[in-house]
């Protein structure tokens, strides 16, 4: 579906598919959960999902000519980390505008983590007090204009890349790629988790899952605790990549989105979502992020336990990254 898109690599190559024996066993043993490692794809700056869709959108920027890579996220963005580690890499500059996301006081928030990381790379990271929202936010068109002004060419590059052009294609790829996975394991997934905010990775699933009629198996849990207008987005997302790749079309009723899991509210971690990153970590080693990864792991967990997956299910659990995240809630794990 991707051929005739170019791809600049970043990340190593297929990640890893690995099954979670114990934490099957601990939530009953009829569902087999098995995790895709996404947060192990590369060796820029710790990796993570943002990097596949980046894997598409760099080929634009080089033709483009600019010489900083404008972007923006929360304060604890992992998206802002990798595209201040893709423009390192690529000798460029970067800006990124980091806005107050999260109600979230713990005293080295805005120190630790991913944002610490970013500048450590050499971006230029600016604070700004404003709200979270999934949309096209005004600092980041005025750090635009202000990166002409002062003679530079920008490349613009949305909150998770989600809704640029060629936003979706990097998990698309995901879906190809785990297709040949199946092949290789002798069997195929029934449903596939993921974390759901800025939309471009569901997006890109439903389109990559479409292929073989598994676009609907993509459970998307949404963390945005903006559930109404993350599946707009979505939506919108997949339709235009499935135009791009020249799949079929998407309807609403494609994109699961669970709104169970977002509360209190984007990046706040609820006290289930911090027992899911603890049993997680504490029976398969496997970490996850207060933001995004945990309350996924969360909604998993609950789904098992309801019954949602029918016996014999086998689940793939996508980890996108986010651990350094981890920093910035020292607070809250103290005591582990």
């Amino acid at each position: 579906m991707l051929e005739k898109f170019e791809r600049y690599p970043l990340t190593f190559g297929p990640t890893p598919i690995e099954p979670l024996k114990r934490l099957s066993a601990h939530l009953g043993g009829e569902v087999e959960i098995w995790a895709k490692r996404d947060d192990c794809n590369s060796g820029l700056a710790y990796g993570g999902n943002k990097l596949r869709k980046l894997e598409y959108i760099v080929p634009d920027v080089l033709k483009s000519g600019a010489d900083t890579l404008v972007s923006i996220g929360g304060v604890q963005s992992n998206h802002t980390r990798m595209v201040a580690a893709v423009a390192a890499k690529l000798g460029l500059k970067c800006r990124l505008i980091q806005e107050a996301w999260v109600p979230h006081e713990d005293a080295v928030y805005d120190r630790v983590g991913n944002i610490l990381l970013s500048r450590l790379m050499g971006a230029q990271a600016q604070l700004v007090d404003e709200g979270f929202d999934i949309g096209i936010r005004e600092s980041w068109t005025r750090a635009l204009r202000e990166v002409e002004a002062e003679g530079g060419k920008p490349y613009a590059i949305p909150a998770g890349a989600s809704v640029h052009r060629y936003g979706g294609l990097g998990y698309v790829g995901f879906a190809e790629e785990v297709r040949a996975q199946e092949a290789d394991l002798g069997f195929a997934f029934d449903y596939v988790i993921v974390c759901t905010v800025t939309g471009s990775t569901h997006a890109g699933m439903v389109v990559g899952f479409s292929a073989d009629g598994r676009a609907r198996k993509v459970i998307g849990i949404d963390a945005s605790c903006t559930p109404r207008q993350t599946k707009a987005q979505v939506l919108d997302i997949a339709r235009n990549t499935a135009a791009l790749v020249e799949a079929g079309e998407i309807t609403e009723d494609d994109v699961v989105l669970n709104a169970d899991y977002a509360y209190p509210v984007y990046g706040v971690p609820s006290k289930e979502t911090v027992e899911a990153i603890r049993l997680s970590a504490r029976l398969e080693g496997m970490i996850t992020d207060p933001v995004y990864e945990g309350k996924s792991m969360q909604g998993l967990i609950d789904l098992v336990g309801k019954g949602f997956f029918p016996k014999g299910s086998r689940v793939l659990y996508a980890h996108l990254g986010g651990a350094p995240a981890l920093n910035g809630y020292s607070y809250t794990f103290r005591n582990g």
